[in-house]
């Protein structure tokens, strides 16, 4: 009886529970010719992608296969690759899970993927994606869907960024791929030096590898603040540039001016609200890049001013491998 009864709650329960196959429509476009040949290394500890709730049913979400066939037969749909790179797809993490409120859920996608470029001595870090994306059942009851199509649209995203890219110096062997983070880390220049070069920075990857722009000097105002970079008659605004180093002290661009950079045995971080780091004038108005007039100088002033009045939040830490900012936990 009791073999019975577990029989016909375990076919209840599966057929009561639907998968969600990931839909790879769109292939990510290749429009520079930039790959070869394109390798997916599915990292994962745990293959499950994980399940939501849609229409109080419980839906897994999956590949049709797995994530290597998958992955690797739907960038190749898009065209015979006619490029010179050998790409591979380091997939590391994902997750899907959602939080139950009392009449909604909220579906969480946690994703993390990296990319890099072949060699004979080695693999090269292009870039890397770490986010996590959510869809509520208040806006969309098809959760398990809505995020399945989430991690297509962010991917196909993710890669042409990356056909973008310049693959860095430094060879990976393959034995160290799966702590290429730590690798990587452990040759950038910024984090070792005990003097920082005075200069400018185009990028995240020229500031980490302690590589200022040759040529250009700085330029303050009359109080002192710096607002350009000056190559001959070359003159650019501090806001092109992702930072700067002026008198052995290291600065991040952000939209409202700028904020000093500081190190902690974690790596290096800022201290900003989220107003500074993602502002929004009181009329509304997003600033991005800079702002004109009063608004971006009064920033800028209060930004380097060593005496700054302002109610900090949690240190917000610069990812060596993207710039992107890693928002701490609770962030607000």
């Amino acid at each position: 009886m009791n073999k019975l009864f577990v029989f016909l709650f375990l076919s209840a329960f599966l057929s009561a529970q639907k998968t969600e196959f990931i839909n790879l429509s769109r292939s990510p476009r290749d429009n520079r010719n930039f790959i070869r040949t394109f390798t997916v290394t599915d990292q994962r500890p745990d293959k499950n992608i994980g399940s939501v709730t849609d229409h109080r049913k419980e839906v897994k979400v999956a590949f049709e296969h797995d994530a290597v066939t998958d992955l690797q037969d739907w960038v190749g749909q898009s065209k015979t690759m006619q490029g010179k790179n050998d790409l591979v797809l380091l997939l590391e993490d994902l997750k899907v899970s959602e939080e139950q409120n009392e009449q909604s859920s909220v579906g969480k996608l946690q994703l993390r993927a990296s990319t890099f470029i072949k060699k004979a001595g080695g693999y090269h870090f292009l870039y890397r994606k770490d986010t996590v994306t959510t869809v509520s059942s208040r806006i969309n009851p098809f959760v398990a869907q809505n995020l399945a199509r989430k991690f297509t649209m962010i991917l196909s995203d993710f890669l042409e960024d990356s056909y973008k890219r310049e693959a860095w110096e430094v060879s990976i062997p393959e034995q160290d791929l799966p702590r290429y983070a730590e690798v990587l880390t452990d040759q950038l220049d910024i984090l070792k030096a005990n003097e920082l070069k005075d200069g400018v920075y185009k990028d995240y990857q020229s500031f980490f590898s302690h590589r200022p722009e040759p040529g250009f000097v700085l330029e303050t105002d009359t109080k002192g603040i710096v607002t350009k970079a000056v190559n001959g008659k070359d003159k650019m605004p501090i806001r092109r540039f992702y930072a700067f180093v002026h008198n052995g002290v290291a600065y991040k661009i952000i939209p409202v001016g700028y904020v000093e950079i500081l190190k902690s045995d974690q790596g290096l971080f800022i201290e900003a609200k989220k107003a500074e780091l993602f502002p929004e004038t009181s009329s509304g108005i997003i600033i991005n890049g800079g702002v004109v007039g009063v608004v971006l100088s009064a920033s800028i002033n209060a930004a380097v001013s060593a005496k700054r009045n302002r109610v900090l939040e949690k240190g917000v830490y610069l990812d060596p491998l993207t710039g992107q900012y890693i928002l701490p936990e609770g962030f607000k």
